[in-house]
């Protein structure tokens, strides 16, 4: 990779987080040594670009900076194409037409060379026989995950036996071709994860949640991970 190209990366990499992020994490990211890193930090610097913190702590963007209008290499719009085709076969049909659009206004703005090659993708996903039926309304229930509003359903378990559950929806997960609601239950007072093909009925209540503590995404993370140890 061409240095300014890394640059570039560094950039936009920070730029997409409120975090602060370590030398040793850039490094992996971008596959080089953290004095290359430590070296780039300080270049960037030097140029302008306003970048917080320092060595053993971390890096952050200020988040007013602008970054220039980026561009992609082909391997890259293979990337996107393929991802794009992938919620198209697996998404819900407002999440697929997103991905079209965001498709189309980056062919639109692309030199013709990059164009001609974008069309010419060699990655293809086409819709799967495997999938799922979906009963209930996907796009409201991933507008009540960020609008925090509460969901009651009715969920049907692998045993058969239904329930009613109130629960804060915390974010959809993909694993093909199950797609998975993870949430906070209050009826079990507990995080669950909910298969969406056996939610039977849905209803988004016209009250929202706030963030309580043990009982947010990040709560939900943090015990996975500890699982995993």
């Amino acid at each position: 990779m061409r240095r300014a190209d890394r640059l570039f990366r560094i950039v936009e990499y920070l730029k997409a987080r409120r975090a602060a992020v370590t030398a040793e994490e850039l490094a992996a990211e971008m596959e080089i040594g953290v004095r290359t890193i430590y070296r780039d930090i300080a270049d960037l610097r030097t140029s302008g670009v306003p970048i917080i913190g320092e060595a053993g702590v971390g890096y952050l963007l200020h988040q007013d900076y602008v970054v220039k209008p980026l561009m992609f290499d082909v391997d890259e719009l293979d990337a996107l194409s393929l991802g794009a085709q992938m919620l198209q076969s697996w998404g819900d049909a407002a999440l697929a037409r997103s991905a079209r659009q965001a498709i189309d206004k980056i062919t639109a703005v692309l030199p013709p060379p990059l164009a001609a090659d974008a069309s010419a993708s060699t990655a293809y996903a086409c819709a799967s026989r495997s999938k799922l039926p979906i009963t209930i309304d996907l796009t409201a229930l991933r507008q009540a995950i960020r609008s925090k509003h509460w969901v009651e359903i009715n969920y049907t378990n692998q045993s058969g036996e239904t329930s009613q559950r109130r629960i804060r929806p915390l974010c959809l997960v993909f694993i093909a071709p199950v797609w998975l609601l993870a949430a906070w239950c209050e009826t079990r007072r507990d995080f669950r994860e909910f298969r969406v093909d056996r939610i039977g009925r849905m209803k988004i209540a016209g009250e929202t949640f706030r963030d309580e503590k043990g009982k947010t995404l990040g709560d939900l993370v943090r015990r996975q991970e500890g699982r995993g140890r």
